[in-house]
């Protein structure tokens, strides 16, 4: 099959990539949930070869995620696993997750499970960093954010660009607090959470 190709990953990997170069230096072994094409894996895991780089994504997804892993055939990016954050979660620990543009795509009870699901698939201290826009306090960031959350209302009612503080709350409930939250290109957002040992 033809690889799948997002122009938006080409653009904003990396910058995502100095910051996992900062919060990812220390781990082994990472979860990528909504790995999309997959070209995030393939960079992510070639820039960084101490970690093992596990892709996942929807069923229909993971077909186009193999062409690119394939091709690059990197020793540290083993075979997608299929999630749906409704459904099972592959066993951990992960000491390490990570996810670009997928919170406003997912309707909120579906983040709300992401988070819940993270104690049980995580180390004691793993890190979670996420990409993508984020509204503060209500607000729209820009009028871009706000012309492209009206858009993603048109593909579907369940989806919405995401409170920053209401992210927050979920991943506080989970046991991770805020370290980072770095300005991206586009008028988005890395939002960094480490896990607090209990």
């Amino acid at each position: 099959m033809e690889k799948p190709h997002s122009p938006a990953c080409e653009r904003n990997r990396e910058p995502i990539l100095g910051v996992l170069r900062e919060h990812f230096a220390d781990r082994r072994r990472v979860l990528e949930i909504g790995s999309g094409t997959g070209q995030h894996a393939v960079h992510f895991a070639a820039a960084l070869p101490q970690l093992s780089w596990q892709s996942s994504d929807r069923a229909e997804n993971l077909p186009g995620i193999r062409t690119w892993l394939d091709e690059a055939a990197l020793p540290n990016t083993p075979a997608p696993l299929e999630l749906d954050v409704g459904g099972s979660w592959p066993p951990g620990p992960f000491d390490a997750v990570f996810s670009a543009n997928t919170l406003h795509i997912m309707a909120w009870p579906e983040v709300e499970r992401l988070f819940a699901q993270l104690p049980a698939i995580t180390a004691g201290d793993a890190v979670l960093a996420i990409y993508g826009p984020f509204n503060e306090q209500g607000r729209y960031s820009s009028d871009s954010n706000a012309a492209f959350d009206a858009w993603l209302k048109t593909r579907g009612a369940h989806m919405a660009i995401r409170d920053a503080a209401a992210v927050d709350a979920l991943a506080a409930a989970a046991g991770f607090l805020l370290i980072d939250d770095r300005t991206m290109p586009a008028n988005n957002r890395c939002r960094v959470w480490q896990r607090a040992r209990r």
